[in-house]
């Protein structure tokens, strides 16, 4: 019995060490405290250069901690991170999220950490009605970083050569541009179908310019159904003008890198996908502008209605080995990022600026004033979906992107699946 006993408590030992280990992972062998983020600022990101610099002064400014960050391709990095949360021990100390739904799931199953405590020591330095979109319950539970939205990029050379000197603010010129460019031999717009948030850039803003921002606010909250006929109706002009031939039709088998490229190399004329692009295409050579996609029905829509707002996020999992300091450490990593991201022109700062701006490139202030002077704005689709809905939405928008589905089966599919 004695044996028996002894072998339990040396059992239970080895198992109490072992769960501390895994749930802490707070020292390593120079007695530092271990702190880990995943994120999406890839190689090609444009948010690379403000995460490898906040990552810098982290560590210059807390020598006693081992940072580390790892960094996903956006698509996969959704699946991985849903993946970890039925898996929480799995978690890094701190992860990033997209707000609104997409964080509001995980918050919802236990796996977040309050940042009310932590947000106490920022509030100065950032608005709390940035954070709208990252609290559920009327707590805090996410770091906002910069706020972006779907933004027309426009190369006026290109504009120019079909005979155009602006942007186009209604559907019949937009129409009339690209008609004139096709007839140049120029293609009007680029879209990468392999990643199908890419898609969405371009079908949300038509729909939003097609019923108003108010309705599909609605209708993405599930307060309202996809049963509108004016749905179809948008869906059915984003399909006329692929069958028109005003999308590259290799379109369909590039990611999001390659179409960026190739659109800042001169191959497109347009663009359609986040502000955050804006230090890129900046600062490539060329004469190019920021605008927003035309008015569809100036009946139940305006111009100045946008597709975007805060989502990008740090959080902190609720299994963090020192869950506290993850916190404060997640604002100081958020405030860093928005700073230097803000400066290179990948979104437009959620924090109060302290700095210097003066510097701010030009297409990024032109977008600020788009946004402050704005009418509406609608979060992003797939984040403003929770997980169930949103995947179903995005298979739909990948099977209009391909014309597998028109207009009426798009609105028909999701009122049966969706509501």
């Amino acid at each position: 019995m004695k044996k028996i006993l002894a072998l339990i408590l040396a059992l239970c030992l080895v198992l109490s060490l072992c769960a501390c280990a895994k749930q802490s992972g707070s020292g390593n062998k120079d007695g530092k405290k271990t702190l880990t983020m995943w994120c999406i600022a890839t190689e090609s990101d444009a948010n690379r250069p403000a995460y490898e610099k906040a990552a810098e002064e982290f560590k210059a400014n807390h020598p006693d901690v081992d940072f580390q960050w790892e960094a996903f391709e956006n698509e996969s990095y959704k699946t991985k991170i849903k993946a970890a949360m039925s898996d929480p021990e799995s978690l890094p100390d701190i992860f990033f999220t997209w707000a609104g739904a997409f964080l509001g799931d995980f918050v919802a199953a236990g796996n977040v950490y309050c940042l009310d405590e932590a947000y106490k020591g920022f509030s100065k330095e950032l608005p709390e009605v940035m954070l709208q979109n990252a609290s559920y319950g009327g707590k805090h539970y996410g770091v906002p970083l910069t706020m972006n939205i779907v933004t027309l990029f426009a190369n006026m050379d290109l504009l120019a050569e079909a005979g155009w000197d602006h942007v186009p603010e209604t559907y019949e010129d937009l129409t009339a541009c690209c008609d004139a460019l096709v007839a140049k031999g120029i293609i009007p717009f680029g879209c990468a179908g392999k990643e199908t948030w890419c898609v969405t850039e371009y079908l949300e803003p038509i729909i939003e310019k097609t019923i108003g921002y108010e309705s599909l606010n609605k209708i993405f909250a599930g307060e309202a159904s996809w049963n509108d006929p004016d749905i179809a109706t948008a869906v059915s002009t984003f399909q006329d003008m692929i069958n028109k031939g005003y999308f590259d039709p290799a379109g369909a088998g590039l990611g999001n890198d390659e179409v960026k490229a190739n659109f800042i190399n001169g191959q497109y004329a347009f663009y359609q996908n986040g502000s955050w692009n804006c230090g890129e295409v900046n600062d490539a050579a060329g004469n190019f502008q920021v605008a927003l996609f035309p008015v569809m029905n100036a009946d139940k829509a305006t111009y100045s209605q946008v597709i975007g707002g805060p989502s990008d996020t740090l959080a902190v999992a609720a299994t963090a080995s020192d869950p506290a300091f993850a916190a404060t450490a997640a604002f100081e990593l958020g405030r860093t990022i928005c700073h230097y991201g803000y400066l290179a022109g990948s979104g437009l700062p959620a924090w109060t600026p302290d700095y210097d701006t003066s510097e701010v490139k030009k297409l990024v202030s032109d977008v600020a004033k788009i946004v402050a002077e704005s009418d509406g704005m609608v979060l992003f689709g797939d984040t403003a979906m929770s997980g169930d809905p949103a995947n179903t939405y995005l298979d739909y928008v990948s099977r209009v992107y391909g014309c597998e589905i028109d207009g009426k089966a798009f609105v028909d599919g999701l009122k049966k699946d969706i509501g």
